[in-house]
């Protein structure tokens, strides 16, 4: 059920890196987001230069060229201590096999109520469901 979407600056990584991203961060959803088997749905967005801007040290966080920031849309379901596991795991994956640095990984969590998703045919597949928080 999450909604990825990765805003990256144009020319900052090649084809096999933007594969890798999207595997690390679905990895680190399965793993402790409890993410189903197939449910990927996820978009890399390149911006040219002047169309992605930041700050490079806000927070006292150096950030570079290199920033990708990532967006996911998610059921309002998991707890505070899934929602740390899970940023955690997405920057260490991202660093360990794209060999990005931690500064570079801004990552905002989205949440949506279950009855607020289609997954297609027009119809809310969750919307009967009682959500269970995780």
């Amino acid at each position: 059920m999450p909604l990825t979407q990765v805003s990256l600056m144009k020319g900052s990584k090649s084809p096999a890196q933007k594969a890798a991203i999207l595997d690390e961060i679905y990895q680190a959803m399965r793993e402790t987001f409890d993410v189903p088997q197939d449910d990927k749905f996820m978009t890399i967005t390149e911006h040219a230069r002047e169309d992605f801007l930041f700050g490079r040290h806000y927070m006292n966080i150096p950030r570079s060229d290199d920033l990708m920031i990532i967006q996911l849309t998610v059921s309002d379901t998991r707890s505070q201590e899934k929602k740390k596991a899970l940023f955690a795991r997405i920057v260490k994956g991202l660093v360990h096999e794209v060999g990005v640095r931690a500064e570079d990984v801004f990552i905002n969590l989205v949440e949506t109520k279950t009855e607020n998703w289609s997954f297609g045919n027009g119809i809310a597949q969750y919307a009967d469901r009682v959500p269970v928080a995780v």
